[in-house]
């Protein structure tokens, strides 16, 4: 597991550094359709590691439950509530 981490996190490192000399080039080419293609790069810049940290947020809260389940009894819900009021 900790290999796919350290893949994962060389692939967006890679990822992100494209992302900033395409950025740069075309920011300096200046011609009519490098305009909407930097607009991308920067919009990419700015939305890859944003999606990066709230998958990788997403994936600790998910494993976390899975380690720390909660017996039916601690859970709380409004059906158990119903059945102890039930039985009394």
């Amino acid at each position: 597991m900790k290999k796919l981490k350290q893949i994962t996190a060389l692939i967006g490192v890679i990822a992100l550094a494209g992302l900033y000399v395409s950025t740069l080039v075309l920011a300096l080419i200046g011609s009519e359709q490098c305009i909407n293609l930097l607009k991308a790069a920067v919009y990419a810049t700015i939305v890859l590691p944003v999606l990066l940290w709230a998958y990788s947020f997403i994936y600790r809260m998910v494993r976390k439950d899975q380690k720390h389940p909660v017996p039916p009894e601690e859970s709380g819900s409004a059906d158990t509530d119903a059945k102890q009021t039930m039985e009394k």
